[in-house]
């Protein structure tokens, strides 16, 4: 199942193996689909509508994925604090981020009611508001875009509300349109 692709470029491994918290701690995290029957199809679209064409625009080589899939497990663990550090190892807004795909709750429910899937990365050698004024400029299909500032990789979902909001973000977390 690791070894699929979902779209032209990318594996199911790939997309969910690539945040820093699985990569320290491996050993103790499950990072597949759990719903992979609902989730598979809308990891695949992301690769397909938004994935594929930046990698086709900017090559395999420029792209860097930091933040694909998130599972039930990695959730946890992004919870957690670090015992050295004291920091959690991460930050999860499952209900609105769209990383869960569709993941469910031990209830059935979803984790995400907006479903669709996202992803964060980066074009090496690239300012993150020229990849946002690329992506705008070809007419990808994506729901939200959340810009971080010029040196970090941008979020960006694909699900079936496809609303093209794009936010920036205050130095204290507050979201604020951004400039198109």
């Amino acid at each position: 199942m690791e070894t699929r692709q979902l779209g032209k470029y990318l594996t199911l491994a790939e997309f969910c193996t690539c945040t820093q918290t699985y990569q320290r701690l491996a050993d103790q995290i499950d990072p597949f689909p759990q719903n992979l029957d609902e989730t598979w199809p809308a990891l695949e679209a992301l690769c397909r509508q938004i994935v594929d064409p930046v990698i086709e625009g900017w090559g395999r080589d420029r792209f860097l994925l930091t933040y694909g899939f998130c599972s039930a497990d990695l959730k946890r663990w992004l919870a957690k604090q670090d015992p050295l550090t004291g920091k959690k190892y991460g930050i999860a807004t499952p209900s609105l981020d769209q990383h869960m795909a569709h993941e469910v709750n031990r209830k059935g429910r979803y984790f995400c009611q907006r479903l669709g899937a996202a992803c964060d990365f980066k074009i090496l050698d690239l300012p993150s508001d020229a990849l946002v004024d690329w992506i705008v400029a070809q007419g990808l299909p994506f729901d939200s875009l959340y810009f971080y500032g010029c040196d970090r990789p941008i979020h960006i979902s694909y699900g079936p509300q496809h609303k093209r909001d794009i936010w920036a973000f205050t130095s204290k977390g507050t979201p604020t349109p951004f400039r198109t």
